[in-house]
């Protein structure tokens, strides 16, 4: 017994090194150390996964003066592309209620947090997941009440020239993220975008040790009418979306900054495209399609001179397409275009109402380009110019108030105080013209907003 009781005395001599190495909390002390000095004192242990797990993110803070009321969301622009007209009459979002009043608006609801995982081997790929949450979960609530959003959620297996992809990510429609600072990314002019559940297959073809050919094709969520979701039963939005991206690749003529001016892009030339189908109630259950395709390129004019170096760069990024029944994207202003039954009425924003099956995709095209400059490594200027356009004016017709046009002129100017502080602020002109204002065949009209965003971050 008395050696048993000297063994183990002896024992924990041995290891009290290790055990006085951990954190010790002492949640019964007052004041708490865990809290006290300091505003969050102490709290620090680390964190591990079974799997390598990287974190980080951003705080950002937003201030934005927008010429026009834009509403709860006012900190970035409409999604919709609708600038409130003086024009226009009622109490809708778009009407001259809005359109004389102007809005001052901070907001923090563009910080992000994001988990990176390194996962294990399989079949001799690399597999890994990557989670981000931004907190525009509620539009409507205030600027200091924001809830958490599910931005991008998925898992990834990794092979020298292949990659399969599963869960939330980028749209695969329009490709370009244009670089304005309110992160609405010019979708309304030019720059179509979303994230939605999809599984994405990339096959990269090597030419030479830097030129290739990446093919990307993806089948995702067939969300454009919404007929899919809510208390639709039956056969409705049974059809995945099918969507694909050619882009030829080539490094040799270097890199410049792309999206953000966080990466280091080579010159890039393709197309894209997306074709779906979906039963709609409000077409005598008939089939509407959804359709899209377009081009891209990025190219660095002036490339970096070690890959790293963003001093004395500048690069081109633009897009077109033309494109129908997108409008979950802003890829169009409108889902569907149509005639409506007697005593039924017409949407301005969505679907429109016809029992006899006589709708069809609305319908636009787009493009956009910017200019991105780097005098200096840390000093980055952006400008560009975006917009869409209904494909066919007559398409329209019984349409009050339609979009006729949504374009958008932006500059900005960042500067990285460091590797974790940014400073930025941005200039935007955006426009909107209407068509059959008010109920009026052949009437137009236009919404202006001038907005001048100061954009604080820091990257962790």
């Amino acid at each position: 017994m008395k050696k048993s009781l000297g063994l183990t005395i002896a024992i924990l001599f041995i290891a009290a090194p290790a055990l006085a190495a951990e954190p010790v909390y002492n949640t019964d002390a007052q004041p708490s150390p865990e809290v006290a000095p300091g505003v969050y004192g102490k709290m620090f242990n680390q964190v591990l996964s079974k799997f390598n797990l990287s974190i980080g993110g951003y705080v950002k803070l937003d201030y934005a003066y927008n010429s026009t009321n834009l509403g709860n969301n006012g900190v970035i622009t409409p999604v919709s592309g609708a600038i409130p007209s003086k024009a226009i009459s009622g109490t809708g979002t778009n009407s001259a209620t809005f359109a004389n009043q102007d809005q001052s608006v901070f907001s923090l609801k563009q910080s992000r947090i994001w988990f990176k995982v390194d996962g294990p081997s399989y079949a001799g790929s690399r597999t890994g997941a990557f989670f981000e949450v931004d907190f525009y979960g509620d539009n409507s609530a205030s600027a200091e009440s924001p809830m958490p959003r599910l931005r991008h959620a998925y898992g990834t297996i990794d092979w020298p020239r292949t990659q399969v992809l599963f869960g939330q990510y980028w749209d695969m429609f329009a490709p370009m993220l244009a670089s304005t600072e309110d992160f609405r990314l010019a979708s309304p002019q030019g720059a179509a975008y979303s994230r939605v559940p999809q599984i994405r297959l990339t096959q990269k073809m090597d030419f030479t040790a830097d030129q290739q050919l990446k093919l990307v094709f993806a089948v995702q969520d067939p969300n454009q009418t919404g007929d899919n979701q809510g208390a639709v039963t039956g056969q409705y939005g049974p059809g995945v979306n099918y969507a694909g991206q050619i882009f030829y690749i080539n490094k040799g003529l270097g890199v410049a900054p792309g999206y953000m001016s966080l990466t280091m892009n080579p010159l890039t030339v393709g197309v894209f495209g997306l074709y779906g189908t979906e039963k709609a109630p409000s077409n005598a259950n008939k089939s509407l399609s959804s359709w899209g395709y377009g081009l891209y390129t990025f190219a660095p004019l002036l490339r970096s001179k070690d890959g790293v170096n963003r001093a004395m760069t500048l690069a081109f990024e633009g897009q077109a397409y033309t494109a129908g029944n997108l409008a979950y994207n802003s890829a169009t202003s409108l889902s569907v275009v149509g005639t409506t039954p007697t005593g039924g009425t017409q949407g301005s924003t969505s679907n429109t109402l016809d029992a006899a099956g006589n709708q069809k995709p609305a319908r636009n095209w787009a493009f956009i380009g910017q200019l991105k400059f780097f005098p200096i490594q840390d000093l980055g200027v952006t400008a560009g110019y975006g917009s869409r356009y209904a494909f066919n004016n007559g398409d329209y017709a019984g349409i009050a108030n339609y979009q006729r046009q949504s374009r958008q002129i932006y500059a900005n100017v960042t500067y990285d105080l460091n590797a974790a502080i940014r400073l930025a602020t941005e200039y935007q002109n955006i426009e909107t013209t209407y068509g059959n204002v008010n109920g009026v065949s052949g009437a137009r009209a236009s919404g202006v907003d001038n907005t001048v965003r100061l954009c604080a971050y820091y990257f962790f």
